[in-house]
């Protein structure tokens, strides 16, 4: 799906989400909003956040890398 990427639930908030933080299988690690519907996107994985490679607020395709994450099982 394609829009635009939050990394944060609100501007004057922290992001969900910062390189080396653990997260968990469907933890929520930013929104997409996509026609002014806001959808959740959820770590796939439990892991370690190694790479946030969007910035904030650009627009992102179906097939763009948001998050590296280093799984653990």
């Amino acid at each position: 799906m394609s829009g635009i990427f939050y990394r944060k639930p609100a501007p004057d908030q922290p992001p969900y989400v910062e390189v080396g933080d653990m997260v968990g299988k469907k933890q929520v690690l930013a929104l997409l909003e996509t026609m002014k519907v806001f959808q959740k996107i959820k770590s796939p994985v439990s892991g370690k956040i190694l790479e946030v490679v969007q910035e904030n607020e650009v627009p992102v395709k179906d097939d763009d890398v948001l998050f590296v994450i280093d799984a653990q099982s």
